[in-house]
């Protein structure tokens, strides 16, 4: 629950990630424990953040003599416009809070309608309790929230398949190297499920040493295409990618330097390059843009866009 907290940054994360699960690229598993949970506990949670907006407040306590300047008046118009301001604040989020509308709760309504969501059974609720009682981990003492999401993911998560753990629960943590998973879990899931556990303990973690070229939200489905045209296989395949990015209005200049590496590297690229479609995007991405690239493949491709057509 500490996203109801996050920063920009954190929850731009988040929609990074909804993007890979947009393009396919990545499963979230979602159990519905934890999404009766994040349910659950929302109301507390955010009634905790209401409760300290509404005690920020701004009290200027000054002495009766500080009345015959003019500072004085205008500490007190600023005080007033900051009550003003506060109290539209408050009503404002509040009511958002109310209608679900606060940025993290689109975020994480967006995550929860893409993941792929786990049914806990009487089979799982059994086992967690076997398990919770046997004292094994994850999970504290009395609870057993945590043990029902690991049977779940035990039960669900295909045989073979490596699974990525991104959390900061201490449950799930190495006690000899935090940065490392637990090893009784580990051990736990190489011998039931065949494959092996790739822990980061944020998801800013998970981003920088799999998608390290993503930056932002925003630009994150270009920076995939982008990196799939510089790996197209074939004609087609860059037609399609083609096709996608031109759908696309503006480019950044690291993305617009890609493009053209992509364009002067990969074969697939450069062998179709007139072709009306790929000339059309790829002229729409060079020129009036020659200030900002610096890959040197560009001199090559102005060449061969400016060449006439056969």
């Amino acid at each position: 629950m500490s996203f109801l907290h996050y920063t920009s940054d954190e929850l731009e994360e988040l929609e990074k990630l909804s993007v890979l699960l947009k393009q396919g690229i990545v499963t979230l598993y979602l159990t519905a424990q934890v999404k009766d949970e994040f349910y659950r506990n929302r109301e507390s949670k955010l009634a905790d953040a209401l409760k300290r907006v509404r005690e920020q407040r701004l009290a200027a306590q000054l002495p009766n003599f500080c009345k015959e300047y003019a500072e004085y008046t205008a500490l007190r118009d600023a005080q007033k416009a900051y009550d003003r301001a506060h109290a539209d604040l408050l009503r404002k989020v509040t009511e958002d809070a109310l209608a679900r509308k606060l940025r993290a709760d689109s975020t994480i309504e967006q995550l929860f309608s893409l993941a792929k969501l786990l049914t806990v059974d009487n089979a799982v609720m059994e086992r967690a309790s076997q398990r919770a009682a046997r004292g094994n981990p994850p999970g504290k003492p009395g609870s057993l929230g945590d043990a029902i999401n690991w049977e779940v993911l035990l039960q669900s998560v295909p045989t073979g398949e490596d699974i990525v753990t991104i959390t900061d629960d201490r449950d799930y943590a190495s006690q000899l190297a935090p940065e490392a998973f637990r090893e009784f879990l580990l051990d736990e899931w190489r011998s039931l499920k065949g494959s092996s556990v790739i822990y980061y303990r944020a998801l800013s973690q998970f981003f920088r040493a799999h998608f390290p070229d993503i930056t932002l939200a925003s630009d994150a489905e270009k920076d995939l295409l982008i990196r799939d045209l510089a790996n197209s296989g074939s004609f087609a395949e860059t037609h399609s990618i083609i096709a996608k990015l031109n759908q696309f209005e503006d480019f950044t200049a690291p993305q617009r330097n890609a493009i053209v590496s992509a364009a002067s590297n990969n074969s697939q690229v450069t062998w179709i390059v007139n072709d009306d479609d790929v000339k059309a995007f790829l002229s729409r991405v060079v020129f009036s843009h020659e200030d900002q690239i610096t890959d040197p493949g560009l001199s090559d491709l102005m060449t061969a866009l400016m060449a006439p057509d056969d």
